[in-house]
Formats: C-alpha cells, structure tokens, sequence
C-alpha cells in the first residue's frame, strides 16, 4: 500500500473472505509452477506432478542425463536453487564424462 516502496500487504483469509493488513517490507511474488518436462515423458521417470525424479542428487532414471532446476524442485522452485542444482548438475556430467570415455 506504500506509494515509493512495499510496507504493507492485505492479506485475504480463503474461507471466510475477511480481509485485514500486514505490515511488510518486502514481496516475493510466485507465479505458480507446471515443470515444462512434457517433452520427456515415457523417457525418463517423472513423478505424478510431472516433475523429474533424480537419484542420486542430479541422475535421472536414464544413465548419462542429468537434470537440474524447476523441472524437479517441487519444493522451493526459486532460480538460487537452480543455479544451485546447475553447477551440481554440471560437476556430475563431468565426472560421468570422465568415468565414461
């Protein structure tokens, strides 16, 4: 409701409709999430969401393919943990590479 910057949100209760005020500093807007794995189905194992399922922190049911981002994090889906997943990803297809050639 700030007009430079946030500090408040009003905040809707779902079951009763009331309304009331939260003081705020900040807002982190999430747009919802569908995984763009559709390409990948009947390939590689996706969980009922259509998520990508990994073992062993970045492998998928395929050996060699390697996933990393919002096309498996269900949960926290925000670009730090894909980064983060990314050079995880990245340092695992190395290894596989090396192991491989």
């Amino acid at each position: 409701t700030g007009k430079e910057k946030v500090n408040q949100i009003i905040i809707r209760d779902l079951k009763t409709n009331e309304k009331q005020p939260l003081e705020a500093g900040a807002l982190f807007v999430a747009i919802g999430h569908e995984p763009n794995t559709k390409l990948f189905k009947g390939q590689i194992d996706l969980d009922d969401q259509g998520y990508i399922v990994l073992k062993d922190l970045t492998k998928t049911s395929v050996e060699g393919v390697f996933a990393a981002g919002d096309v498996h994090d269900h949960r926290y889906r925000q670009a730090i943990t894909a980064a983060g997943f990314g050079c995880m990803a990245g340092i695992d297809v190395d290894k596989y590479l090396s192991e491989h050639r």
